[in-house]
């Protein structure tokens, strides 16, 4: 289930093509007072560690700027660091040897249809066009290893195209990242929080007012200083994903009862300062929920590279009441998390389902060791036959049985999926004992809205409709990249991409003072 309010509909069908802010916004006529004393003075100062906010500080400080990055909590990585550790690479050589054709042009036709138009285009083309040259940098500069001979299939796109990171997580990067922006002379200041954007009487973003030694919820907590930012601010932030009142704001349905993947940080501070200050919000009621996640454990867990590396790619989804498939296992994330949660709604049960083939064929080979965890955690359950799983969840045992039957009759025949789901390579009739199983629970997981910002990462005013001087941003704190629902893969892709190309705008500005 994405965010749309259901009653705003019309509405945001509207302002979306025109960038029109969906909530109320701030007035761009902000006049901060000018603090009597900077405590510190730096060229580019980046708001959040993770993907986009290291790849904004590595590229500035490697065109000379001085750069200090700020993270609120006591580590660093925010939500990258326990991303899932994939990103889509149109043209990678995995692809090239499994004969999938694919471009930088299809995968961002693949992003403006699932998003439903909403998309920025040219945010999306030129973003697609830098994806494989991104991605060589990460193994060339950066020193991140991947899973060279494996390509994943996620949901929404039209084929096969996205890479492993070595160890199965987005920590392989950030970490990467973090050692190679210090080795460059970045600074990364721990427990910071931003209290306030500093936006002058002449519209330019001068520095921010933070509180040092911050304790997480506590506001109050830390000392305050004033930090001067000479060449300009970059807000990469993220999203929102586990403030529950201020998702709320946008989608009532997103209550206390659903689960986020989200690392306790996302919440919505910088969000209502960059209101504040007049930036144009735009897209904020689109919340992607996954629809992959096992209600047996907190958070993002480890079920999800189950039912969606195993079970989505090779095996099937079932609706325990009728034994039968509900959806394409493989349609993007919005299709995907609104038929879990409707059938949910009536009382019943979804599963992940997968033999031990389509196991060994994906997270086996893609993922080493995360089976052991799964089981070990029992998030993911393992039953010797499967009229065994078939009594754990009491499933119409006949309509199972011709559901597996007509998917390994589509399979042999190589078209005629039920679901309109296409065929991994190298996919196996479902048949082959012990089976396994997780439970799907659909839990908030990305905010597809944020600020407004042009083609150089420039954050656009609510009033002027101009870039405002000074202030950039990347990543989820931004929108109009991926529209209505986010792609499984783009995210580390929009961050890495647009983090890099505001670092180097940033190094590039001329100093106010």
């Amino acid at each position: 289930m994405t965010g749309l309010n259901r009653r705003s509909f019309l509405i945001a069908g509207s302002a979306a093509a025109a960038g029109t802010v969906l909530p109320a916004a701030a007035s761009a006529k902000c006049t901060d007072p000018m603090p009597a004393k900077w405590d510190e003075t730096v060229d580019v100062l980046v708001i959040g560690s993770g993907f986009a906010g290291l790849a904004c500080a590595i590229e500035a400080r490697k065109a000379g700027a001085s750069v200090l990055v700020l993270e609120k909590m006591p580590t660093f990585g925010g939500n990258s660091i326990i991303n899932g550790g994939i990103m889509s690479v149109p043209g990678n050589a995995a692809q090239k040897k499994l004969g999938i054709k694919d471009s930088p042009e299809l995968l961002a036709e693949d992003m403006i249809r699932e998003g439903l138009g909403y998309n920025y285009p040219d945010k999306v083309k030129a973003m697609a066009k830098e994806a494989y040259p991104t991605w060589e940098w990460t193994v060339k500069e950066l020193g991140v290893e991947w899973i060279k001979d494996r390509v994943g299939a996620e949901g929404g796109h039209s084929v096969p195209r996205h890479l492993y990171t070595i160890n199965g997580s987005g920590s392989e990067i950030v970490r990467k990242e973090h050692a190679y922006a210090k080795k460059l002379g970045a600074e990364i200041r721990l427990r910071t929080i931003v209290e306030e954007i500093v936006r002058d009487g002449d519209g330019r973003v001068k520095g921010l007012k933070v509180r040092e030694g911050y304790r997480l919820p506590k506001a109050d907590s830390g000392k305050v200083k004033y930090i001067r930012a000479r060449k300009g601010v970059a807000l990469c932030y993220g999203g929102f994903g586990a403030d529950v009142n201020y998702r709320m704001k946008f989608d009532p349905k997103l209550t206390a009862k659903f689960d986020t993947t989200n690392q306790p940080g996302a919440t919505s501070e910088m969000w209502r300062e960059a209101s504040r200050i007049g930036c144009n919000i735009i897209q904020a009621d689109w919340i992607q929920c996954g629809p992959w996640n096992s209600p047996e454990e907190k958070g993002m867990g480890i079920a999800l590279y189950f039912a969606q590396g195993a079970a989505a790619s090779q095996g099937m989804w079932v609706d325990c009441s009728t034994g039968k498939r509900f959806v394409n296992e493989l349609a993007n994330r919005k299709v995907r998390a609104d038929a879990v949660i409707t059938n949910n709604n009536k009382g019943h049960t979804c599963i992940a389902i997968a033999d031990q083939t389509a196991v060994d064929n994906t997270i086996v080979k893609s993922r080493p060791g995360i089976l052991d965890k799964m089981l070990e955690r029992k998030c993911v359950h393992v039953y010797k036959t499967l009229d065994e799983l078939i009594a754990a969840y009491k499933i119409p045992a006949e309509a199972l049985k011709k559901s597996i039957a007509d998917y390994n009759a589509a399979l042999k025949k190589g078209s005629g999926d039920e679901t309109g789901r296409y065929f991994a390579p190298g996919a196996k009739p479902i048949g082959k004992g012990p089976w396994y199983c997780s439970i799907l629970s659909p839990k908030v997981h990305h905010c597809m809205g944020g600020v407004e910002t042009n083609n150089i990462g420039q954050v656009i005013d609510v009033k002027s409709d101009k870039p405002i001087p000074g202030l950039y941003a990347a990543g989820e704190a931004t929108g109009g990249v991926h529209g209505a629902v986010r792609l499984g893969s783009c995210a580390t892709l929009d961050c890495l991409v647009n983090g890099r190309i505001i670092g180097q705008a940033l190094a590039k500005e001329k100093p106010w003072c």
